[in-house]
């Protein structure tokens, strides 16, 4: 194996490391690894830096933003909060007062000197900023959950195909947790717990709260902007920033919030994580909610309407089920015919980690094999990585996507409080009308996502 430790031989230009990742593969590769390490990037000069624009700054954007200045110089900051946008640009680790300021986020995409976009908004945005990103020729970091609909799951893979020398990578950090997540991925996929016959995916459920005040948006806030593709209704302080995701309007409640991390383990360490597999059915019978529903929508609009309590059963055609459920601990639980274990972001616990099963088979070499042939090192770092070496990033779209086709059904399925059947290769819920209807949703005029392919 090349020395990770090693620095690259000759300094490459910005517009060069930049322009066309892909096609920078064969020559970078053959250079031996070296680590995007903070202190790296720091010494590089402006010229070689990438250039990054970050839209969506509030509590989680901001904590992105902050990370991606250690690889990337902030040239634009967009929020469709004022506030939210004047307070990260003043900050010393954002904006250091240097950047520019937008309240609409194609301002950013028009320029030609940002090299790569953080897409850090409501779900429900995510996907069209992100195809209007690949089309304006920029690299993507977006957040999780990166759809809102089954639909969106083929647009958004879609666009990734026709623009492939774009890296394009999606937030999900449990992929880059070495002692715990990928662990346990490692140990279900070596076979070490023997066949898989039960996950449990503990996620807790959704808020409960409600009826919320209706008024006049605060002056610093484009409401309009906010909702977007979302239908128009009165503004509700509950409906936006921090608290959007209880509403299925512009998200799937916990279903993606935490399923987007659980599921995406649970399935990756199972193998379900390519194209063309996933559950058989969802089973949302044991599903409730905080306010009554009729045919699969809320019959209130001022409280919360995601499911706060449930257990959906996702079977498999290989037999595995898994539990998506709100009830116990947050975390995963792997049942094998050998063996059984909990992980979550605090432990990992089990007589399989007890008694090392794995002692001679998680180590360098697996690490390089789960993050797709490249070091192991923290996410931003393999994100820089791959805008230079080319090849998909550890939390890539198209593993993503499978991971959200489940949390989608498992929400469909609470919503119609049923068991759906789904044909993952063709992706089609079969046999039920209703439940088929929320396979995608209307954008309001003005708003519509772009369809490539």
């Amino acid at each position: 194996m090349s020395d990770p430790t090693a620095r690259p031989q000759a300094r490459i230009d910005r517009r060069q490391f930049l322009t066309s990742a892909a096609s920078l593969a064969a020559t970078v590769t053959a250079v031996a690894y070296f680590p995007w390490s903070t202190s790296a990037f720091a010494n590089l000069s402006p010229n070689d830096r990438p250039r990054i624009g970050c839209i969506g700054l509030g509590g989680m954007g901001s904590g992105d933003a902050q990370a991606h200045r250690q690889f990337a110089d902030i040239l634009a900051i967009c929020d469709v909060d004022k506030e939210h946008a004047e307070k990260a640009n003043a900050e010393p680790n954002i904006g250091a007062g240097k950047a520019d300021v937008y309240g609409d986020y194609r301002k950013v995409l028009e320029r030609d000197d940002i090299d790569v976009v953080s897409v850090v908004t409501p779900d429900h945005w995510h996907v069209k900023i992100a195809i209007e990103a690949l089309q304006a020729g920029k690299h993507v970091f977006c957040q999780k959950p990166l759809t809102l609909t089954l639909e969106e799951n083929q647009l958004i893979r879609n666009a990734c195909r026709k623009h492939a020398d774009r890296v394009f990578f999606v937030g999900t950090q449990q992929r880059s947790d070495q002692g715990r997540f990928l662990r346990a991925v490692n140990m279900v996929r070596k076979g070490l717990i023997g066949d898989v016959q039960k996950i449990t995916v503990g996620i807790n459920g959704g808020d409960v709260g409600g009826p919320f005040k209706k008024s006049d948006p605060p002056a610093q806030l484009d409401w309009n902007m906010w909702l977007g593709q979302a239908p128009k209704v009165d503004y509700i302080k509950e409906r936006c920033h921090n608290t959007f995701r209880w509403w299925y309007e512009y998200s799937g409640g916990k279903f993606t919030d935490w399923g987007a991390h659980h599921v995406d383990i649970a399935q990756w360490a199972m193998g379900e994580d390519g194209e063309g597999s996933g559950p058989i059915e969802i089973d949302g019978t044991d599903a409730r909610h905080p306010v009554p529903f009729e045919n699969g929508y809320p019959m209130q609009d001022d409280s919360f309407n995601s499911s706060n309590d449930f257990n959906i059963i996702a079977r498999y055609a290989s037999g595995v089920e898994m539990h998506i459920t709100s009830r116990g601990d947050n975390g995963i639980l792997f049942e094998g015919s050998k063996g059984r274990f909990f992980v979550n972001r605090g432990k990992i616990t089990g007589q399989p980690i007890d008694e090392n099963w794995d002692k001679d088979q998680y180590g360098p070499e697996q690490l390089v094999e789960l993050y797709k042939g490249k070091p192991f090192e923290g996410h931003k770092q393999n994100f820089y990585r791959c805008l230079a070496e080319g090849g998909l990033p550890v939390s890539d779209v198209y593993t993503h996507v499978q991971t959200m086709n489940t949390c989608h059904l498992a929400a469909i399925a609470a919503r119609v409080n049923r068991a759906i059947k789904w044909d993952p290769k063709a992706e089609q819920i079969t046999g039920d009308e209703e439940a088929a209807t929320f396979f995608a949703r209307t954008p309001r005029e003005g708003f519509e996502i772009p369809r490539i392919g």
